[in-house]
């Protein structure tokens, strides 16, 4: 009996020990390791695969129309932009992430980035090693209780923001058009529209995930009604954000700063505008790491196909649930194997 044949497309870590780790429970299924770049080199080692597992290689609607028994593609995190859905569910394939592994964390990054924005913290640091042992190059820095912090999205990363902002003293409002008012008062958070958001905000957190209706949906107009001394932090997805209308709104003193895990164009580029920035604290898309996260996701990336290949059930985290209108598979099962030790 042939073995299934799983395809990690790419990765960034040293090893794949936690995908070999869950794969080794089952002897019908073989791993093999790619590096791909590029479609042509998807298409190559992936053409008769059963499974996908992807971080930044393309899986285009060319590279999915070439796959021959490809039945799921998984991709480690949450954002599935690297994949066609549209394409993988019009040829019956599953797409699945991991919601869930880095909540604590990007929260915790979100907090670490207002914290030490509106503190000062990295400018303190900066002159005291220059020699400058003098609060006053710090000034101003205002008290944080009182300020408020909008939310731009309401999801679980946010909520967890929120109940870390809220004992410092911050009143947190929202904007998230798939979420009730009602709900959200329950939590200690008052939904307003964007624009509101905007304007009354003293720190403007970007929680949104990447899609056609949120690219650059922090544009040059909400930065017109933002208050001059707001705090812009981002760490969902660079595009979300307007990149050079942000530019131009710190350039011009239109908002007071901005702390970004993520930009439009990653690894960021010599000579980009934001490194000459002292207003502006910059982070390696960084906020969803610790090694529990990292285990996490890459051990349920691989359940993901365990889930389609060997327990013949739609993956726990499916994202095209549409596909459930062309394939035949159980509805995914609350199994011990997901939960992480």
């Amino acid at each position: 009996m042939s073995k299934f044949k799983v395809v990690v497309t790419d990765w960034e870590y040293d090893d794949l020990r936690y995908e070999e780790a869950v794969f080794h429970l089952y002897p019908e299924i073989e791993l093999v390791a790619a590096q791909c770049r590029t479609e042509e080199e998807v298409i190559e080692a992936c053409r008769d695969a059963d499974a996908l597992v992807n971080q930044y290689a393309p899986i285009s609607k060319q590279v999915i129309e070439k796959l021959e028994k490809c039945k799921v593609i998984t991709r480690y995190g949450v954002g599935v932009n690297t994949i066609d859905l549209d394409a993988a569910t019009a040829k019956g394939i599953c797409v699945a992430n991991v919601p869930d592994y880095c909540m604590d964390e990007v929260a915790d990054h979100a907090l670490a980035l207002l914290l030490s924005a509106k503190r000062k913290v990295v400018a303190a640091n900066q002159n005291v090693k220059k020699g400058l042992w003098d609060f006053k190059v710090t000034q101003p820095i205002h008290r944080l209780r009182g300020q408020v912090l909008g939310l731009v999205g309401f999801g679980k990363i946010p909520q967890s923001l929120a109940e870390k902002a809220k004992p410092l003293g911050f009143k947190v409002v929202a904007f998230d058009p798939y979420f009730s008012k009602e709900d959200a008062l329950k939590k200690g958070v008052e939904l307003v529209s964007l624009e509101e958001l905007c304007r009354i905000s003293d720190v403007i957190s970007v929680h949104a995930p990447l899609m056609d209706g949120t690219r650059g949906m922090i544009n040059a107009s909400l930065f017109s009604v933002m208050k001059d001394t707001a705090l812009l932090i981002n760490t969902s997805r660079g595009p979300v954000v307007d990149e050079q209308a942000l530019i131009d709104a710190l350039e011009s003193g239109k908002i007071g700063g901005a702390a970004l895990d993520v930009i439009e164009e990653e690894p960021i580029s010599a000579g980009h505008p934001f490194l000459s920035m002292e207003n502006v604290i910059l982070t390696p898309h960084v906020a969803w790491y610790s090694e529990e996260a990292a285990k996490e996701m890459r051990t349920k990336a691989a359940l993901g196909a365990v889930d389609v290949l060997m327990c013949k059930e739609y993956p726990k985290y499916l994202v095209n649930v549409q596909v459930k209108e062309q394939s035949h598979l159980k509805s995914s099962q609350p199994e011990s194997r997901y939960v992480m030790s």
